[in-house]
């Protein structure tokens, strides 16, 4: 009966789901994908998969791209006789998706429209689907399990804040929760908040969290110098990488900047919005202070950076190398009450952090971070500035921050293995 009603809802939904991503593409300038959305994936794409059995993984942006990296490598090297497929729901989280050479096929998530989702699975037919983190749609999980494919939950989690909304929605989740052959959660917490909100006890674990298997990429001497050569950075600059900052969050960043720069003659920033979208608006800002920047897509360039000026990045998929040619990093989303952002990515670097009060959607990794002594975390913008102007005048405590870093990244890893060991149940 629900999943009745669910469907005949789902005829309603349809045209304002449609009406919405139409206009998020267009207001985005970027194509709104719908023969994808809709299921119908063009054959010649389909002949990637050259009639293997096919490993269908669901990261819902850039994130859970990320995230599921580590599981992505060993899914490759354990079953190189395998396909495998991501889909993204986001059109970021795809452009990182496609640059993993052990995806041999990357598509937009379909619509959880019954026609949809059956033409999907269709055309993929796969052995196994995985999905990352807390993604419940459920018609895609029903015909998937209609059709004898397991369905998996990785590195699953329940944040604070959403805890309470999917309880009182429980009697919508415990359908299809109840269908996944098993739901690899991140922590205890979170086992123990899935299960409440209506997940079969018996085949739910906690596994641990795949980001902290994330590779370690500390660059020696040898490699910063290239990457700075690359963004044509001078290599004697001491770079501040500003990541995932959000609205809210650059004007203060700017403001932190300048103060700085005053009274340091090597400093330079990166700036790097959460979503690219918004680089007009941030160079705005950047215009209206008097900064002079450049634009990532207008490098490389001939022209070296000097001191105080900024790279505005208005790109994705390079996070990762532009915290390993950093000093110091600053983690957005955490200014403003987002949630914050993934800590373990400067840190995998060996680069110190600093971060914000907001931090719900990362508490666990928070909590570590701080227990480790492997970054600052600050209350205001002042605070910030203050935290700043001490990493910008002490080498040695950057180096004991980073150090920091990467002893709580090694002690913290394993959970690829303990999520391969329940695949290995399915394949």
């Amino acid at each position: 009966m629900f999943f009745f009603a669910y469907n005949i809802l789902s005829i309603f939904l349809l045209l304002p789901v449609v009406v919405y991503h139409l206009y998020r593409s267009v207001s985005r300038g970027r194509p709104p994908a719908f023969r994808e959305r809709f299921g119908s994936i063009p054959a010649a794409e389909l002949a990637a998969l050259r009639k293997r059995p096919t490993i269908w993984l669901h990261a819902v942006s850039v994130g859970e791209s990320i995230a599921a990296r580590p599981l992505l490598k060993a899914l490759r090297k354990r079953y190189p006789g395998h396909a495998i497929v991501v889909s993204n729901t986001t059109e970021t989280g795809r452009g990182i998706s496609s640059t993993f050479p052990e995806v041999d096929l990357c598509i937009y998530f379909p619509f959880d429209f019954l026609p949809s989702v059956c033409s999907a699975l269709k055309s993929i037919r796969p052995v196994l689907i995985i999905i990352m983190e807390t993604e419940i749609w459920p018609n895609f999980t029903r015909e998937a399990t209609l059709r004898g494919i397991p369905v998996l939950l990785a590195n699953g989690r329940i944040s604070d804040r959403s805890f309470d909304r999917y309880m009182k929605l429980g009697w919508f989740f415990r359908h299809p929760l109840r269908l996944f052959s098993n739901l690899c959660m991140q922590t205890e917490i979170d086992r123990e908040r899935i299960i409440a909100i209506g997940a079969p006890d018996e085949r739910t674990l906690a596994t641990g969290n795949l980001k902290y298997d994330i590779p370690i990429c500390v660059a020696d001497v040898g490699e910063k110098k290239r990457l700075r050569d690359s963004y044509t950075i001078p290599e004697e600059l001491i770079v501040l990488t500003a990541g995932s900052t959000h609205s809210g969050e650059e004007q203060h960043v700017i403001t932190m900047y300048k103060e700085l720069s005053a009274a340091a003659d090597n400093l330079f920033l990166i700036l790097v919005p959460r979503h690219p979208e918004r680089s007009s608006e941030v160079a705005g800002l950047l215009e209206n202070s008097g900064l002079t920047f450049r634009r990532r897509t207008s490098l490389p360039s001939t022209e070296l950076f000097h001191q105080g000026e900024v790279l505005l990045v208005d790109t994705i998929g390079e996070m990762m190398s532009l915290y390993a040619l950093s000093d110091i990093s600053f983690v957005g989303g955490s200014l403003v009450p987002t949630g914050g952002h993934n800590l373990l990515e400067p840190a995998s670097a060996g680069v110190a952090s600093v971060f914000g009060p907001h931090m719900t959607n990362f508490r666990e990794i928070t909590e570590l971070v701080l227990q480790y002594g492997a970054g600052i975390q600050v209350d205001s913008p002042e605070a910030l500035t203050a935290s700043m102007r001490t990493l910008i005048a002490s080498i040695e405590l950057r180096r004991v921050l980073g150090q920091n870093g990467l002893k709580m990244m090694r002690d913290n890893g394993g959970a690829t293995e303990r999520h391969m060991e329940v695949i290995a149940g399915y394949l």
